[in-house]
């Protein structure tokens, strides 16, 4: 693709229409200035009579109408005979006179419109051209097409274009007369307004072609300073189509600004608005990347989670199978076997109701199904009568429980959830204690909150394992799991319970066993 640089376009584009305004203006003043200096000077004479009545009616001293009238002429340019009309008949003074060519003709004519102003004042005004047409040298004066007649009838003055016959001079004429008997002839040469329409041409002519070159240079020169700030908006550009956003126009910032600055302005404007929405669609990219990570982890999770269910069902299913399928063949006659038989059925099929209410607890609390309902309630007294209603267990295995809080400390929370995730640390500790072992239980303030430890005696758990322990389905030993019926399940509940509560929980290994811990508001 070719470049075609805009400063020499706008360049050329204006000396274009500069040398076409300039060549029109040549010619109309070439054909038209001649028409229009002859409508100037008709209208200029018709002045000038009028003056010259003026200066008639005012002035009464023969020497100052001379002067006056001589002054009126020499600014004015005008040629001019003035006579008055005598009291004999149809004869004329002059009183003045400058116009010395064929004067004996303008007296003539003045002596012809002498006759004609006495017809007009006496109201005869039918028929007079008739009557003066063939005798008097007159008529050739009158141009019909004008109605120079009717307008001398009207007016009392005509204006006519014509060449003198006896003095053979181009010009322009003005016959008229007055109601105080004066009668005038007028005359503007056009030979001084020919010349003046050519040497006006020639002039033009030579002044247009300098205009032309020097304002292509004037042109050039202006449209290089107003393409350069262009050029550096392109370079602006350009380097914004590459993200190099740090690029910026300089614009003028002083009270004055104009187009260019305004554009500049806005480029400026539109390199921030970019930097921000593509640092946006990173963000935006990266978030992406991280759903689409989440969501391949929460496919994995959701094989693992089928695996995992399908694995902690299957055990159950088998033995309700086996058994169910024993009694059916009466593989055993006596009562003490079908007894037994029964109480693993019942026993599996509670293990999987379990499961399956803990599995549809953890849904509707990770998934936000369940609405918190925020209660003030009594810990201490929750967890005592949780301690008592477990008490036979903590029996069974020697284990000892040792919760030394007596006075109410109030908290608030959704006891019911709390209460869960207190019995799921309960159980995990009843599981997991050793043998004669001890569960302690205490509070810790942690300025508004209030953490509840749930401490046993036993193994450690492996540091590989602490943060997998809140994983669904993760057993960290799964044989001892089995043996007590876990599911792995409990630990899930925790986190996700203490997730929609906004409070932390954890775990830590101490020197004889491990202590689980979660936080509570008890703020008043």
């Amino acid at each position: 693709m070719r470049y075609y640089s805009i400063r020499y376009r706008l360049a050329a584009l204006h000396i274009i229409i500069v040398g076409f305004v300039i060549t029109v203006a040549w010619f109309l003043n070439l054909a038209f200035s001649e028409t229009y200096y002859i409508f100037s000077e008709k209208a200029n004479i018709i002045k000038t009579f009028q003056e010259v009545k003026k200066v008639l009616e005012e002035e009464d001293s023969q020497i100052l109408i001379t002067e006056e009238l001589e002054q009126l002429s020499n600014s004015t340019n005008t040629k001019m005979m003035i006579a008055q009309s005598s009291d004999y008949y149809y004869t004329q003074v002059v009183i003045f006179s400058n116009l010395i060519d064929g004067s004996k003709s303008y007296e003539e004519i003045l002596g012809y419109l002498d006759q004609i102003r006495s017809q007009v004042m006496l109201g005869r005004r039918e028929g007079i051209f008739s009557e003066f047409e063939d005798d008097h040298p007159i008529f050739p004066w009158f141009n019909n097409k004008d109605n120079d007649f009717g307008s001398l009838i009207q007016k009392g003055y005509f204006v006519t274009q014509l060449t003198d016959q006896s003095s053979r001079h181009k010009g322009i004429y003005l016959f008229g007369f007055t109601e105080d008997n004066y009668l005038m002839a007028m005359r503007v040469s056009l030979e001084s307004i020919q010349a003046s329409a050519k040497i006006s041409s020639q002039f033009l002519a030579y002044i247009g072609s300098a205009g032309i070159i020097l304002g292509s240079i004037l042109i050039f020169i202006v449209s290089t300073r107003f393409t350069r700030p262009i050029k550096k908006m392109a370079q602006v550009a350009n380097r914004m189509t590459h993200l190099d956003f740090d690029a910026k126009v300089e614009i003028n910032n002083s009270r004055y600004m104009d187009e260019l600055d305004e554009l500049g302005s806005s480029m400026n404007e539109l390199s921030e608005k970019l930097e921000s929405t593509i640092s946006d669609l990173k963000a935006a990219n990266l978030e992406l990347q991280n759903d689409i990570e989440k969501k391949e982890q929460i496919d994995e999770m959701r094989k693992e989670f089928l695996s995992h269910v399908s694995h902690e069902l299957k055990t159950p299913i088998a033995l309700i199978q086996g058994y169910a399928e024993g009694l059916k063949e009466n593989i055993t006659d006596d009562e003490e076997s079908k007894d037994f038989y029964c109480e693993v059925i019942a026993d599996e099929a509670q293990k999987m109701n379990a499961m399956v209410k803990k599995l549809l607890t953890l849904n509707q609390i990770e998934f936000g199904n369940t609405q918190l309902s925020m209660q003030r309630f009594d810990v201490v007294q929750m967890i005592k009568n949780k301690i008592a209603s477990t008490h036979i267990l903590f029996r069974k295995k020697n284990t000892q429980v040792v919760f030394e809080e007596t006075d109410s400390v109030y908290v608030w929370a959704d006891e019911f959830m709390i209460e869960e995730v207190f019995s799921n640390y309960l159980s995990n500790a009843l599981n997991h204690v050793t043998e004669n072992g001890l569960i302690r239980i205490w509070f810790e303030k942690k300025k508004e909150n209030l953490r509840i430890h749930v401490y046993n005696d036993g193994m450690p758990i492996p540091e590989q394992d602490m943060d997998k322990l809140w994983i669904k389905f993760y057993k960290v030993d799964k044989a001892r799991t089995r043996e007590y019926g876990g599911s792995g399940i409990g630990l899930s509940i925790v986190a996700a319970t203490m997730n929609a509560h906004g409070k932390e929980f954890g775990v830590t290994n101490e020197e004889h066993g491990v202590d689980f811990y979660f936080d509570l508001d008890c703020k008043i």
